[in-house]
């Protein structure tokens, strides 16, 4: 059987190839299919080395999560990059795409909005988005109800001894994390004495560098957006550029930017 296995065969791309399906004669329309369907692709491969990554955290088996986590932001670089691409495209070129879009939009992009509930950033509104496909709500309704990457890091510091309250460690998982000092304090006892504990060290390091390059994401977002069609509104009926101002500052591991502070 793997002697019959070529390269097209083995990656698929019969289906991959001719999964582009453009609605206008615009030129530029292979372009915007081309960059959001690989821009899935990457998502899905960070889902992927997430999951794992959080279940090697749970176990305290840090160096594996280590790799993975690396990956992911790797692959983030990768997502960063394609908004320079989409920007090639101009305001009279997507004018010519938009009326065939209906109402899709990139708000609408379940991965996406799964890659958030992992790292914590959980809305339940954003869950009603997915109403029309019930499997994929319960997807990420289910992960809406387990601990998040972050959650698995604090738990993990707690069962190293560190002092993390009870109202953290028992919190209900649905509910937007907030702000914690008890973490803060278990973060610059493991910033002030790096060596004392470098795989925590670590660690941390690995999760600031995923929130600063999906923040990164976001802003390379909000500003191709703004060049491209400035402030009107998205196609999904989001206020468009105001509301990707307003995500920017929501934070996924609040207590590791305000260490840095506190230190």
């Amino acid at each position: 059987m793997g002697k019959d296995v070529t390269y097209s065969s083995y990656l698929d791309l019969d289906r991959i190839l001719s999964a582009q399906h453009p609605a206008s004669n615009a030129h530029d329309e292979m372009l915007f299919i081309i960059v959001h369907q690989a821009s899935e692709l990457w998502l899905k491969l960070c889902l992927h080395e997430l999951a794992e990554a959080r279940a090697h955290i749970a176990a305290d088996d840090l160096r594996p999560a280590f790799k993975m986590l690396s990956r992911v932001a790797r692959a983030q670089g990768q997502l960063i990059q394609s908004w320079d691409v989409l920007s090639t495209m101009t305001p009279h070129d997507y004018s010519t795409i938009r009326p065939h879009l209906g109402r899709s939009s990139g708000f609408q992009s379940w991965q996406y909005r799964m890659m958030e509930f992992i790292l914590g950033g959980r809305n339940p509104d954003m869950i009603a988005l997915h109403d029309c496909t019930p499997e994929i709500a319960l997807m990420l309704r289910e992960e809406a109800a387990r601990p998040g990457i972050y959650d698995e890091a604090i738990r993990l510091l707690h069962r190293r001894g560190f002092a993390i309250e009870p109202a953290v460690t028992e919190r209900d998982l649905t509910a937007p994390y907030g702000h914690s000092i008890s973490v803060e304090q278990a973060w610059a006892e493991i910033y002030r004495a790096p060596n004392d504990h470098w795989d925590l060290y670590e660690l941390a390091e690995k999760l600031v560098d995923l929130e600063y390059h999906f923040q990164r994401w976001r802003f390379g977002h909000l500003k191709t957006v703004e060049r491209i069609i400035g402030f009107k509104t998205g196609t999904g009926g989001t206020p468009g550029v105001p509301y990707l101002a307003g995500v920017l500052k929501s934070a996924f591991f609040p207590e590791l930017l305000s260490v840095r502070t506190a230190i």
